[in-house]
Parts: structure tokens; sequence; C-alpha cells
């Protein structure tokens, strides 16, 4: 017997696609707006910013000679794969897991288009405390990070599986 996708955790792609509206539009409007390296203050501490990251989270493997380039594109596509099967085996009502799933996905699949498309990823988000600046990131990396540390208060959350079983 096949499941209806609303019955199952796809049900929360809408998250998906929503996350790679918001992060593709804007990365558009920086690339339309900023020459690379320009710095507009948003608020104290935080700042607009392009640059562009050839490697993977904060710049790592940036400087390996553009084989990464391919390398992480597989492991974003592998990890979306993984999780559009654990959301298709959960039910729609493990909301928190489905959902943590489906940022997680958006993120990696917005930063893979910009991977496959320019070669490198668009960042711009800049968070600064006094001259110390965090890695410049967007918000495809936001979302993979929420979507993490969903996964993670999930499982400090009591398990209701457990409860229904009782």
């Amino acid at each position: 017997m096949s499941k209806s996708v609303c019955s199952t955790g796809l049900r929360w792609l809408w998250v998906v696609v929503a996350v790679l509206i918001i992060d593709l539009g804007s990365k558009y409007l920086i690339l339309q707006n900023f020459v690379l390296g320009d710095t507009v203050p948003l608020f104290p501490s935080l700042n607009l910013h392009y640059a562009r990251n050839y490697g993977a989270a904060f710049s790592f493997l940036a400087d390996s000679g553009g084989w990464q380039r391919w390398f992480f594109a597989g492991i974003a596509i592998g990890i979306c794969v993984v999780l559009a099967v654990l959301m298709y085996r959960s039910k729609a009502t493990q909301k928190l897991n489905n959902i943590a799933y489906a940022l997680i996905i958006g993120g990696a699949l917005g930063n893979l288009f910009d991977r496959l498309w320019h070669g490198f990823v668009v960042d711009m988000i800049d968070f600064y405390v006094g001259d110390w600046h965090f890695a410049t990131f967007n918000l495809a990396d936001t979302a993979i990070c929420i979507g993490a540390a969903l996964i993670v208060l999930e499982g400090f959350l009591p398990n209701a599986a457990k409860k229904e079983k009782a």
C-alpha cells in the first residue's frame, strides 16, 4: 500500500521551496547591486558584505584548486536525498524533525545552485563585534544551522512515539 504524500514528512517540502526562494532572491539582489567586496552597514555589528566562497562552510578548502566544487556538490546532493527519504519515512505530524530536514535541504540546494551555476557560493551576512568578524555567510547557511539546531533540540525533547506506545 502506498502512502499519501500528505501523510508523510514530504508534506513539509513547501519549507524547502520557501528557503530556496528567499535564499536565491537575496543572492540575486546582492549580485545585481553589489560589487565584490562592497559593504553596507545595516545595524551595529551587522553588515551586508558581498563575498565569494569557493569552499564549504567558513571557506573550508576554498584554496584547493577547484576539485572541491564537485566534492561539495556531491555531498549536498547526497544529504538532500538522505533527508528526503527520512521525510518520506516519517509522519507528517513529526513537525520538528521534518521542518529541520526541510530547512537543511533548502539551504543545501540554495548553496548547490550557486556552486554549480557560479562556481562559488554568494555570501553576504557579516556579523562582527568590534574588530572581530565572524565568517561571512548567507541565508542558506542560516537555514542549515537552524535545521541542525532543531534536530539537536528534538533529541532533548520527550519522545512522543514512546508515549503513544505506553
